[in-house]
């Protein structure tokens, strides 16, 4: 009788293990299959989320700033917000953890996106006004 239990115990478990391995599988293809469309649709959206886990959308209304315009953003505007979002949301003061890295990930979203944008248009000024190596003379 107690065999009968075991087996039935351990058929029924694998069936319900084999049912959630191919639901989570079927999910994993078919947000795959999302991501392939959506990169092929918008080539230039595939890095904003990947690279951080926020999009800049995002990472502007936690902050409640406004995205950054041809690279440049109140950078003023954006520390005073993480400082006071990230004071709020102090864990030994009760605030939330969660929440605290949330505005910091904010924060570095945006900084990244800028320092990405003056990067760039440092090498396009770079190529624009030609190479020029620094000579010392004193060396």
């Amino acid at each position: 009788m107690a065999h009968r239990i075991i087996t039935q115990v351990v058929v029924t478990g694998t069936r319900v293990l084999s049912r959630a391995f191919t639901e989570a599988w079927k999910q994993a293809s078919a947000s795959s299959q999302y991501a392939k469309a959506q990169a092929k649709s918008n080539p230039g959206a595939a890095n904003t989320f990947a690279s951080h886990g926020l999009t800049l959308d995002e990472a502007c209304k936690i902050l409640n700033v406004k995205p950054p315009q041809n690279g440049k953003a109140s950078m003023e505007d954006v520390a005073a917000r993480f400082k006071k979002l990230f004071d709020v949301n102090d864990p030994q003061k009760g605030g939330s953890f969660y929440l605290q890295s949330k505005v910091l990930r904010a924060r570095e979203r945006i900084e990244s996106e800028i320092r990405q944008a003056e990067e760039k248009a440092s090498r396009e000024s770079e190529l624009k006004e030609g190479w020029k190596p620094k000579v010392f003379k004193d060396r």
